[in-house]
């Protein structure tokens, strides 16, 4: 019987249609999906079924159709008519499951809801030879499946040996074409230039923790964002941990690790490295910052109790009118617990601190001239820098090759795990210490470019302090103090931990200071006579 010949006239009349293709860009740009109805149409105008559904699927889902949203839709309107007597009808047996497990589950599955399966390409028996002809043509298929994904993992992994990524969209960059007509990937601003800004705001320092990289990355309309409006948790760290920012590749399930790419980095390996050192824990910032911090409460995680030494906790509180900001202690067992200060008692007393660490503008002259001096001794030395390096990178490959001898010896996994361990610290301290000789710290930018953050900071903190960024208000708590300060209520804050630079230039910053005599702090030796 001819698979356009009419059906028997005790069979089925009503037809559902099933759809597939494999990726979504194939069902956007039309010629998959589309076509696959109308020739299923025109087979059952030709057969006599109206039909009365069709269920398109845009994802392969592997071999489990219970991954493929549209097969489980065609399942379920079965199990809701069951009464009725379809046909499924598709185009090609490829459609309907390229894994032979998988293929002899779903026709057993539409077999139990008395469904009838007919393809344009392949005629269904009900017979031994049928089923066994069936499973034969649902091998081939998956074997043809597993070839065609053989050759694609090898092509892409010669790719990726070849210093070209080739694993999908990475955020910062886009794909261009180059020079031999494949496309590479080159940084996509402005986004590139945000993503550096991250990587060294976290590296530095001046995002103490990943919710501030998160709220970062969320303050720009361009990043990659979830349904919610929100930059995802996973996304933010899922940058972070990418070793291809640094200008270098890396694929574990191909054993590939930290392959020097062909694409431009956005940011230095040591900057990198830094940053997973950090989300490892192996970095200790002195102040957690919460990540529901913000703008209202500046000083929140930072400033502590004076009684219990916790940090307090800052929230509204609802009066009769309005709402008051307070800071407040509730470490259970002191003193001060639930004992509510308000903020602009605790702020105004913490901005009279900063206003007072201003340094005389003589100190902070000679401290300039110090470093302009040691700005340009630095690119002196630079030539003689590069060849230490170059010793120390012949070292590493030393020690590498010493630990490469050990594994080949030994039989131990755990030994040899070991062993491994220090090879990739060995190699990453090469690929830095490699980074440094290519750039041996000359810089293109200015003395007055590079320093004017730092001498507007150095100068005057509350100036700093009082603008209207969240960032330059935490930078200003890690740059001045050298740990959390404790708040007594109707005392005030605790003799504070004052950064070094600033201790040193704020010591004779103020007028009622003055400079130590002639004779100094201890009694003066008399003069011998001759």
């Amino acid at each position: 019987m001819s698979v356009f010949d009419p059906p028997p006239a005790d069979g089925p009349t009503k037809a559902l249609l099933y759809c597939r293709v494999s990726t979504k860009r194939q069902a956007e740009e039309g010629h998959g999906l589309d076509g696959q109805e109308h020739r299923c149409r025109q087979y059952a105008a030709a057969k006599g079924y109206s039909v009365e559904a069709v269920f398109p699927d845009d994802v392969s889902g592997g071999g489990d159709f219970l991954k493929r949203p549209g097969m489980v839709a065609l399942l379920a309107y079965l199990d809701a008519q069951p009464d009725e007597r379809y046909v499924v009808i598709f185009d090609d047996l490829k459609r309907y499951a390229r894994d032979t497990e998988f293929h002899l589950k779903l026709r057993r599955e539409m077999a139990a809801r008395g469904a009838t399966r007919e393809c344009l390409n392949f005629n269904f028996e009900d017979s031994p030879e049928g089923k066994f002809f069936e499973t034969i043509a649902a091998a081939q298929g998956e074997l043809e499946r597993a070839q065609n994904g053989r050759q694609v993992t090898q092509k892409m992994r010669a790719r990726v040996e070849s210093g070209y990524w080739c694993l999908g969209r990475v955020p910062g960059y886009r794909y261009e074409p180059g020079q031999d007509g494949d496309k590479v990937l080159v940084p996509d601003e402005p986004l590139a230039s945000i993503i550096k800004e991250a990587f060294e705001g976290y590296a530095s320092g001046r995002f103490q923790s990943t919710a501030e990289v998160k709220r970062f990355l969320e303050s720009f309309p361009i990043t990659h964002r979830n349904r919610n409006g929100e930059v995802s948790w996973q996304t933010m760290k899922d940058i972070l941990r990418r070793p291809i920012y640094a200008g270098y590749l890396s694929v574990p399930r191909w054993n590939i690790n930290l392959k020097r790419g062909r694409h431009e980095a956005i940011i230095t390996f040591e900057v990198w490295k830094r940053v997973q050192d950090k989300l490892a824990g192996r970095s200790h910032p002195y102040a957690v910052v919460r990540p529901d911090m913000n703008a209202d409460f500046p000083l929140r995680g930072f400033v502590s109790c004076a009684s219990c030494n916790e940090p307090m906790t800052a929230a509204w509180s609802k009066g009769r009118s309005k709402h008051y900001p307070y800071y407040v202690c509730y470490q259970r067992g002191c003193e001060r617990r639930g004992k509510s200060i308000r903020r602009d008692v605790i702020e105004t007393d913490f901005e009279k601190i900063l206003s007072d660490l201003s340094p005389s503008p003589l100190l902070l002259k000679i401290a300039r001239a110090m470093f302009r001096d040691r700005w340009e001794a630095e690119g002196k030395i630079a030539e003689e820098r590069k060849h230490q390096l170059k010793d120390e990178i012949r070292a590493i490959d030393g020690k590498i090759n010493k630990l490469v001898d050990r594994i080949v010896a030994s039989d131990n996994d755990r030994v040899i795990q070991a062993y491994e361990n220090q090879i990739r610290e060995l190699d990453h301290r090469k690929i830095m210490l490699t980074e440094k000789v290519d750039n041996p710290g000359v810089v293109s930018k200015t003395f007055d470019e590079s320093f004017r953050t730092a001498w507007t900071f150095l100068s005057n903190p509350w100036k700093l302090w009082t603008s209207d960024s969240l960032e330059h208000k935490r930078l200003v708590l890690r740059l001045a103090f050298t740990g959390p300060l404790a708040y007594a209520k109707n005392e005030g804050f605790r003799t504070a931990s004052i950064a070094e630079p600033l201790r040193v230039l704020g010591l004779f910053g103020h007028g009622d200071s003055e400079m130590v005599g002639a004779a100094g702090i201890e009694p003066a030796t008399p003069t011998m006579s001759t």
